[in-house]
């Protein structure tokens, strides 16, 4: 599980905008860019390249 720490820090790397945790934990969100970078193994994957775009809730 990713720190409150490192989240606290944690910027978009398209955007440089602020990031908050997945409902599973498993991803940062970019609510500006509409993007998803993926956590794994605890650490999350902040390439612009393998984010992958937000699922819009219906």
């Amino acid at each position: 599980m990713i720190k409150k720490e490192l989240l606290d820090i944690l910027a978009c790397p398209k955007c440089k905008g602020p990031l908050k945790l997945t409902e599973k934990k498993d991803g940062l969100i970019c609510e500006t860019c509409k993007l998803v970078y993926e956590i794994r193994d605890d650490i999350p994957i902040m390439l612009i390249d393998e984010a992958r775009p937000l699922e819009e809730q219906p």
